[in-house]
């Protein structure tokens, strides 16, 4: 089962900003760094850019963890 995450009106959240924000790192720079190594999957995808807006709808998987992201 995967945690929901909500954008609360705002229309997209930067990746990196979003494993930070959910606690799945705990710097900005281990974000990046986990991003880079292609750890972070979008959607099923390896997702390489730190920046990717991440929408409602769609999902973000990390070292065992998954986030649905909504409105």
């Amino acid at each position: 089962m995967s945690e929901q995450f909500s954008l609360e009106g705002h229309p997209f959240i930067p990746l990196h900003n979003l494993l930070k924000v959910l606690g799945w790192c705990d710097t900005g720079a281990m974000a990046k760094a986990v991003i880079d190594d292609g750890l972070v999957r979008v959607n099923g995808e390896v997702e390489v850019r730190k920046r990717c807006k991440v929408t409602a709808g769609q999902s973000v998987s990390f070292n065992g963890q998954e986030v649905v992201v909504t409105e």
